[in-house]
């Protein structure tokens, strides 16, 4: 057994960041290395006969289940449907398993069931098997939902960290942060007056839409999930060996979200999204990408934030708004657990 840092997992090993990764880096990589696996992607690219396959699967252990802008049943469907996306590609089918607390009620399951199938519908994707599995009361938090997928690769695709230039633009896709900071807005002790709803959302359309138009020219994408856009952006550093640089002011916050985390001493960089991309692209299309998602409803507020740089190799820096530059690691703990 490798050493660790830790005797016992704690929460901070699910939050998307250090700890994290180096509970993958040190256990699940290296004792199942393989050269899918080394991707260290949230979806698989794998080869069927003469065609190539995404795969993924996530499970959802969110609380509370229910929250303003959807459930625990949408941000499995969707969250499954975007890391199809994220490989470049447009999902085909998926699966559905629960695992379900004694004592749930009937009419809460019956709510998640009708917006996981208006998910699903919503993103033309069937689903096609599953489980279903009950622990006594007590031993789960209501329930539990895990979600594989499958789908076919754009042909323009090359989704690869290898491919990320001196110049590149980092475009996000929306306003971040909103997903955790309505989580938190509704857990027990920590609720203040807000309309911000959670951005859980499909992307793969749009995906499909840039990829139709800007093909090889979009170098990467990921969805920053656990840990935020600042932990995406580290694992594209040190991926690429290559430095990135973005702007506090060109960061996409609604008001809201920048108080809500302001009162919570949070930092929306860190904070979990559910309807939102990171992109690398090519300097030379960046004004273009930007201009075809802001023409569709669910990218409207795409935004350039910054570009990669040779200074820094691995690091991520942001230039503050009053012009100094500070490092934005990797999330070192668990600012919200629980969160997807």
């Amino acid at each position: 057994m490798p050493k660790m840092d830790f005797d016992i997992i704690t929460l901070g090993h699910g939050s998307g960041g250090l700890l994290t990764n180096q509970l993958l880096d040190t256990g699940v990589f290296n004792v199942l290395k393989n050269k899918y696996l080394d991707t260290r992607h949230d979806g698989a690219i794998l080869p069927i006969r003469d065609n190539k396959i995404a795969f993924t699967t996530d499970s959802f252990v969110i609380t509370p289940i229910f929250f303003p802008g959807g459930n625990i049943g949408d941000l499995a469907i969707n969250g499954t449907v975007n890391d199809i996306a994220m490989c470049g590609a447009k999902p085909a089918y998926l699966s559905l398993s629960f695992i379900l607390e004694e004592g749930l009620k009937m009419t809460e399951l019956w709510e998640i069931l009708l917006t996981i199938k208006k998910a699903a519908d919503h993103a033309k994707v069937p689903i096609v098997t599953g489980d279903t599995k009950v622990v006594e009361k007590g031993k789960g938090d209501k329930i539990f939902i895990n979600t594989t997928g499958i789908g076919y690769i754009h042909p323009k695709a090359l989704f690869n960290s290898d491919r990320i230039e001196k110049g590149d633009a980092i475009v996000v896709s929306g306003h971040i942060a909103n997903h955790g900071i309505t989580i938190m807005s509704q857990r027990e002790g920590l609720e203040f007056e807000s309309d911000i709803l959670s951005d859980t959302r499909s992307l793969h359309h749009n995906v499909w839409t840039v990829l139709e138009e800007f093909g090889h020219a979009i170098k990467i994408m990921r969805d920053p999930t656990r840990g935020g856009v600042a932990t995406v952006l580290n694992e594209l550093a040190r991926d690429a060996q290559l430095g990135i640089k973005i702007a506090e002011e060109h960061l996409p916050v609604i008001p809201q979200v920048t108080g809500a985390c302001e009162l919570l001493g949070l930092d929306p960089l860190y904070v979990a999204n559910e309807g939102l991309f990171v992109a690398v692209v090519d300097s030379s299309i960046k004004d273009a990408f930007v201009k075809t998602l802001r023409s569709m409803p669910e990218t409207r507020d795409a935004t350039i934030i910054g570009e990669v740089s040779s200074k820094h190799p691995g690091k991520v820096v942001m230039k503050s708004g009053i012009g100094g530059l500070r490092v934005i690691n990797m999330l070192a703990g668990d600012q919200l657990p629980r969160i997807c």
